[in-house]
Order: C-alpha cells, then sequence, then structure tokens
C-alpha cells in the first residue's frame, strides 16, 4: 500500500498488469454482477441532464429501463448505481455489430452528442474506489472475466496504472497522476 495525495493506492496497482479484451469477454462487466455500475454523487444530476443525448444509442429495452426506474438507482447496498434492464445488464450497454457490449453513454461522447464520457466507476476499472477516512482508497478489483485482460496486459507489458491513465487523470488530475508515477518509480529502485 502507498500514498500519493489524499489516495491510497494498493500495491496491485502498480504491480499488476492489464489491457481490456474485450474481443474475448465481450464486455461481460456490463452484465455480471448483482447491481449496475457504481455512481458518484457529482454524476447523478449529469446522468438526468444528458439522458435525451443518450438516448438514441441506447436499446429500446435499456430507454424502458431508465424511463421506469430512472437514470440511476439505489442499490442493495445503499449505494446509487446504473439501472438494469431485465436482462441484468446495465440500462446503458448497447451490443456492437459484433457481438460486444459498449457504453451507450461513452458511444454518445464518441459522436460528440456529450462531454460526459462515462461513469468514472466504468472508465476506472478494474480499479474500485472506497473512502478510507479522508482518503480515496484505491484497489484492484480482480474478476474472473477479466483473466484474458490480465494474460493480455502482461503479454504486452502494460502496467494497470498505465492502461488507466486517462481515467485516472481524469478522476484525479495530470498532476496527481505524475506523482504516481513518480511515486511507482521510487517504489522499483528501492526493490
Amino acid at each position: 500500500m502507498f500514498i500519493v495525495g489524499q489516495t491510497v493506492l494498493s500495491d496491485d496497482i502498480a504491480e499488476n498488469f492489464f489491457v481490456c479484451h474485450i474481443e474475448k469477454c465481450k464486455g461481460a462487466c456490463c452484465v455480471e454482477g448483482d447491481a449496475g455500475a457504481p455512481l458518484s454523487e457529482d454524476e447523478l444530476p449529469v446522468l438526468e441532464q444528458i439522458f435525451d443525448s443518450v438516448k438514441p444509442f441506447l436499446t429500446a429495452e435499456g430507454v424502458a429501463a431508465i424511463e421506469s426506474q430512472g437514470t440511476h438507482v439505489i442499490d442493495q447496498d445503499g449505494e446509487h448505481a446504473t439501472p438494469l434492464k431485465p436482462s441484468g445488464a446495465c440500462a446503458y450497454a448497447v451490443t456492437d455489430e459484433k457481438g460486444l457490449l459498449k457504453c451507450g453513454i461513452e458511444q454518445a461522447y464518441l459522436a460528440g452528442k456529450t462531454t460526459f464520457r462515462k461513469p468514472i466507476s466504468c472508465h476506472l476499472y478494474p480499479i474500485r474506489v472506497s473512502k478510507f477516512g479522508e482518503y480515496d482508497a484505491l484497489n484492484y478489483h480482480r474478476w474472473h472475466i477479466c483473466g484474458d485482460a490480465c494474460t493480455l496486459g502482461e503479454h504486452l507489458g502494460v502496467p494497470l496504472y498505465i492502461f488507466l491513465k486517462d481515467a485516472l487523470i481524469r478522476a484525479y488530475g495530470e498532476d496527481w497522476y505524475r506523482d504516481l508515477v513518480q511515486a511507482i518509480q521510487e517504489r522499483k529502485h528501492q526493490e
């Protein structure tokens, strides 16, 4: 475990390799699990504001789920999350022509229809963030569906923190990310 700014990071973030291999998992993280994607308080009004822009990128089943449940729900743990379709998939998940699940919010973002890319919990995955006093605790969430991503990351030599560079900068800023890289390099020199 090490500290960068107001974050406490597990060693796994510096030591493990990861490159999402969606061709293998087919986007299973949008379906697997017992709840939708975690949402932060500040994302709730954003999801409401962008719904009309995102709606054309969603499935009819997803739109119906959002219109009946809302742009976000409270999950079984009392946390904010994305709503689910009756099939169990995230209401914002869409299947592309190759059968891969993708985020409809991100598809709208890529088409220039919104400036919000997708929930930060999805962008940061497989890092999960929880509160640890005044700190954010960043932990590597191991999930069997990401086994191929670990193998690919190791094959390509891409550490988790490099794979998630854009997401980490989005969440914590460029100065924080620079400090993270420096902290990891210092740790390697001490070994």
